[in-house]
């Protein structure tokens, strides 16, 4: 197939619009069920670089929840535990453990549940049974991996009336060097960021607290390739294989530390016994029981626990969780990682940080204020490592 007809590009208003190979070769795909549009394409191939990149810098399966042209959340696939895979809404399915590439996506998929609710999957790995079943009774759009499992397969295509999007790509796919995009009839050229993440990128570590393990620079890789595929500026926290907190599009850094930091914060905050004991009425839907859970954890908990509203979620009226329950829960949260795609301008970036468990981070440098930055780091132990490499994405 050297090119196919999309229905219209990122607007109904947007036509004509088509992918195609400028060289006139095939497209490195087979479409194998549905009908992507624009959108899900930027997503297929974005999210297919992420996981490609992530496996090859591991050597673990991995998976991401993508919307909007940026992850959700990455992950690898590592065993779950009994409480994380009920905070992931997994705890039911058969043979999870079996599979590390359902974990690594139920993780993908558990961390934001809210913004992945109708997301673009990316898989690095042969789509199998398990998985295949994790994401049939989830709302998604759609998925691009490199194989399907025959039953596997059979299951994606009974989502959405048999429409649901399928994409398999050629692994062995390379793009050529240079890539162009076109804005306001500007065409624009430039070499494709081929910029390798891996162990050895966290050498230059430039604070009194030199020890960073190597599980946590497995973290770092994970938070600075889910970086190189999210929208500019970004920020990502990272905890035991899992991206659970992505600040992605925003003017100012702080703002992304801030967050990604909340949405870390809500992670960590969704294992807590007494959101993990929720008394949910039967036959609630996943959905609005992430819904409810993320209003119980906010600072307006009344709007599920009211008077007038609790029924309508809970067979009993759930117990609030206070602010100093929370507080207390999120400060005994330690060892979590952090990337940035671009240098910290100020220490007020590590004191948000700090505040949600982080103990190690990686950064390009090159601020002004690098001093400062290490200083604040240093008043709390944090391990930093300057990497000396940008990451934008626009």
């Amino acid at each position: 197939m050297k090119e196919f007809e999309l229905k219209y590009g990122c607007n109904p208003n947007q036509k004509p619009s088509k992918i195609f190979m400028e060289n006139g070769e095939d497209l490195p795909i087979e479409i194998l069920s549905g009908k992507p549009g624009y959108i899900n394409f930027l997503d297929a191939f974005n999210s297919w670089q992420l996981v490609r990149e992530i496996k090859q810098a591991t050597g673990l399966p991995c998976a991401t929840s993508f919307k909007h042209v940026s992850p959700t959340s990455a992950a690898v696939g590592t065993v779950m535990s009994e409480k994380l895979k009920k905070a992931c809404f997994v705890d039911d399915i058969e043979g999870l453990d079996e599979s590390p590439l359902a974990c690594a996506y139920a993780r993908a998929r558990g961390t934001d549940r809210m913004s992945s609710f109708g997301d673009w999957i990316a898989l690095s790995d042969v789509c199998d049974v398990t998985t295949a079943k994790l994401i049939k009774r989830e709302v998604s759009d759609g998925i691009i991996a490199p194989g399907y499992e025959p039953e596997a397969l059979e299951i994606l295509k009974s989502k959405r009336k048999g429409n649901y999007n399928i994409v398999k790509i050629d692994e062995n796919y390379v793009p050529a060097p240079v890539e162009k995009k076109q804005v306001f009839g500007v065409t624009f050229e430039q070499g494709r960021n081929d910029y390798k993440v891996d162990m050895n990128s966290f050498e230059n570590v430039v604070t009194a607290n030199k020890n960073i393990p190597d599980e946590a620079k497995r973290d770092l890789i994970i938070a600075l390739i889910t970086l190189k595929y999210t929208q500019s500026n970004s920020v990502c926290y990272v905890k035991d294989g899992q991206a659970i907190g992505v600040g992605a599009g925003q003017q100012s850094r702080i703002h992304c530390t801030r967050l990604a930091g909340n949405k870390a914060d809500i992670w960590h905050l969704r294992q807590h016994d007494k959101v993990l004991s929720l008394p949910f009425k039967e036959g609630l839907g996943r959905p609005e029981k992430d819904n409810a859970i993320d209003v119980y954890i906010s600072d307006t908990p009344e709007d599920v626990l009211g008077d007038d509203v609790w029924r309508d979620f809970f067979t009993t009226r759930p117990e609030p969780l206070t602010a100093a329950e929370k507080r207390e829960y999120l400060d005994s949260i330690e060892g979590v990682c952090l990337g940035s795609d671009a240098f910290f301008p100020f220490g007020d970036n590590i004191e948000r940080a700090r505040r949600s468990g982080v103990s190690y981070i990686a950064e390009p440098g090159g601020s002004i204020r690098d001093s400062q930055v290490i200083e604040t780091c240093d008043k709390y132990s944090i391990a930093m490592a300057f990497t000396g490499m940008r990451l934008f994405l626009h």
